[in-house]
């Protein structure tokens, strides 16, 4: 991972990586701020740098204002912005997202969208699974496509569908894994 042996090396690796996982696994008993501070402790980080990135972190995935809330007060789409701070909180070069906009709104959604152009734009690789093939479409320059377990396409997007006479990523994908379109 960025050089370092996964297995020898295990916690310099995993500090390289971010992963935000498509369901919600916080510590129930801690606060929104609480959650960000602690993961920065996870990587190693000093409180007092911890507070200062949870900060930074609670402004840009506008929680500040849940920063004292249980995350089980949080809507469908807050806990997706809290999923991601908390995957951001170390400033890892490698971002892991698992279905990221899952429960999101539009609005959120586009949003989302354009924070992860930003910080792509800004030298960090993310690693991201959908299934909104719209989605891929308009973030993605590498895809993958997986048929139960196997992977069936890796290659740059545009490559892919020239390949496939310029058509959409969701017809690609149906004939790909042996499914038809219906209607």
């Amino acid at each position: 991972m960025f050089g370092h042996d996964a297995e020898r090396d295990y916690r310099r690796a995993r500090s390289l990586i971010g992963l935000s996982p498509q369901d919600f696994n916080f510590d129930r008993y801690l606060t929104v701020e609480e959650i960000l501070i602690y993961q920065g402790g996870y990587y190693g980080m000093p409180v007092r740098a911890a507070r200062r990135r949870a900060e930074e972190l609670l402004d840009r995935f506008e929680l500040r204002d849940k920063r004292r809330s249980n995350y089980l007060q949080l809507s469908g789409g807050m806990k997706r912005r809290l999923s991601l701070a908390r995957a951001l909180v170390h400033d890892p070069p490698l971002l892991i997202l698992d279905e990221p906009t899952a429960g999101m709104d539009v609005e959120l959604r586009l949003e989302l969208w354009a924070f992860l152009r930003e910080i792509n734009a800004a030298g960090m690789t993310i690693f991201m699974t959908s299934h909104y093939l719209e989605e891929v479409e308009e973030l993605c320059t590498r895809v993958g496509i997986v048929n139960f377990g196997k992977l069936v396409a890796l290659e740059r997007k545009d490559d892919l569908i020239a390949r496939h006479g310029n058509a959409s990523l969701q017809d690609i994908f149906l004939e790909l894994v042996g499914r038809r379109a219906h209607g």
